[in-house]
């Protein structure tokens, strides 16, 4: 509708309904948080959750309607409509820029029950969205270099302990598990130090899949793969705001997860540790072709 503006007047614009959708949806979802905090009981807990959830839903459907008054995007998107709506999913996406959030909520919003993402501690000091975030319950990670978990192996079961805690608040009501396999954005740079044997990927990480799937796995209802493509490249947050993003593609499908992975001990068996980085590897080569096939194909 706003099409007609330029870019930066039309970011401008996009960035003040953003802020102003923040702002407003905040205060109900804080001022219910602190009920929760209170009064730490299952039965509030159980009351109050859905309600913090469908106000979640009306801030990314408020942020899907700002997207439509100032951009001129293209969505492409396959997949979704089928999706039942009812039950948890585990969510695994491939990730090239903070946009991928947005598309993802904008997309999957009331198709499947709210996205939770696995986040870095550091984002808990957000402004107003840190305390968003973890009103929703939202797990938050302290990621450990190689060095660190050499010297000290408890911070792993750190990781292990916070995932299970998340993942039983999750339990009481409907949940999607967001999880970005690679577990950075893709960049060139990347790609060329990891020597990554794919063509638009970095390499994926199982250990968040793992602990997800050892937390709540049999409660999964299956595993939702999607993948991501901006054919005219990958935009920034504020591009995307100033609706400069002529196109973007997205495909999703469904997969059913083995129940094995559901009840293996990553860090302990080595086979079974094999057979979790196989499947996630062959999901990785098939992204990867469809991706290559859809920069390729003619919109």
């Amino acid at each position: 509708m706003l099409g007609f503006l330029p870019p930066v007047v039309r970011g401008i614009i996009a960035l003040l309904l953003l802020v102003i959708n923040t702002l407003f949806w905040c205060a109900l979802l804080l001022a219910l948080a602190l009920v929760k905090l209170v009064l730490p009981f299952a039965a509030v807990r159980k009351a109050i959750d859905p309600v913090l959830n469908a106000i979640a839903t009306a801030w990314i459907a408020c942020n899907s309607g700002w997207m439509r008054l100032t951009q001129r995007t293209e969505w492409d998107v396959e997949g979704v409509a089928k999706l039942p709506y009812r039950g948890w999913y585990l969510v695994n996406c491939n990730h090239q820029s903070w946009v991928d959030i947005f598309v993802l909520q904008h997309v999957m919003n009331r198709q499947i029950p709210l996205l939770k993402f696995f986040l870095k501690q550091e984002l808990i000091y957000v402004p107003v969205i840190g305390l968003a975030w973890w009103a929703l319950d939202f797990p938050f990670m302290k990621r450990h270099s190689r060095a660190a978990l050499r010297k000290n192996p408890e911070l792993r079961q750190q990781d292990r302990e916070t995932t299970r805690k998340a993942c039983a608040k999750f339990a009481l009501v409907p949940t999607s598990v967001m999880n970005f396999a690679e577990g950075t954005r893709f960049t060139r740079a990347k790609h060329q130090a990891q020597s990554s044997p794919y063509r638009h990927l970095l390499k994926p990480k199982a250990g968040a899949l793992a602990l997800a799937l050892n937390a709540m796995g049999e409660q999964f209802h299956s595993l939702i793969d999607v993948t991501i493509v901006y054919p005219g490249g990958v935009p920034t947050f504020w591009h995307f705001l100033c609706g400069t993003t002529p196109r973007v593609i997205l495909r999703a499908r469904q997969l059913p997860i083995p129940a094995e992975f559901c009840v293996g001990d990553y860090e302990g068996d080595a086979e079974f540790r094999g057979m979790l980085h196989r499947w996630l590897a062959d999901i990785w080569t098939a992204k990867d072709e469809q991706i290559d096939a859809l920069l390729k194909a003619r919109p």
